[in-house]
């Protein structure tokens, strides 16, 4: 590999992470923690930026595409590189890091399927009660907001679904 290789960035390491930035801006959208009661803290945002970025990885996977996956695979980097330093710069100790992120990355992984079958399926109900489940943790959802955040989910899904592979591919993703 040589020196030089050390410095190489990954393919698609660039787009990767401007697509999770355009999920991240997704989730925080006002309207999310302000109408439908979703936590505004840490474990809230981090549920939102899950259902975001799990929805464009799941667009990037449906294009049975090499070149998609790859990129999907940049954004679940991407999304796991900020996480790192995201703890770092809350206080976490560097020993522990690499567990939380682990923990992270497997709540991820166990989100996005979750929500990825209940799309499949059409099943605006699993959707919610997944939702539910994940985001109102310590107390119940306000009445009608998982349904509604599902709502926006299927929403958001069709709008990745009908977004043109090469612009993806340069980094262009819309969410509403």
């Amino acid at each position: 590999m040589g020196l030089f290789g050390l410095f190489r960035r990954r393919p698609h390491e660039r787009t990767g992470f401007e697509l999770y930035a355009a999920a991240v801006g997704a989730a925080r959208t006002p309207r999310f923690y302000a109408e439908l009661g979703v936590p505004d803290t840490t474990a809230g945002r981090y549920e939102l930026v899950c259902l975001h970025v799990g929805l464009l990885i799941r667009r990037l996977r449906a294009a049975t595409d090499k070149t998609a996956d790859a990129l999907g695979q940049a954004v679940f980097d991407a999304m796991f590189a900020d996480m790192d330093v995201n703890l770092r710069e809350m206080g976490i100790g560097d020993l522990s890091v690499g567990k939380r992120v682990k923990m992270l990355w497997e709540g991820f992984h166990g989100r996005a399927t979750a929500y990825a079958e209940a799309l499949d399926q059409g099943d605006t109900a699993a959707l919610a009660a997944a939702l539910e489940r994940n985001i109102w943790v310590k107390e119940p959802a306000p009445e009608g907001a998982g349904t509604e955040l599902a709502r926006h989910a299927e929403r958001v899904s069709a709008l990745l679904a009908g977004q043109e592979l090469e612009a993806l591919l340069r980094g262009q993703v819309h969410f509403a």
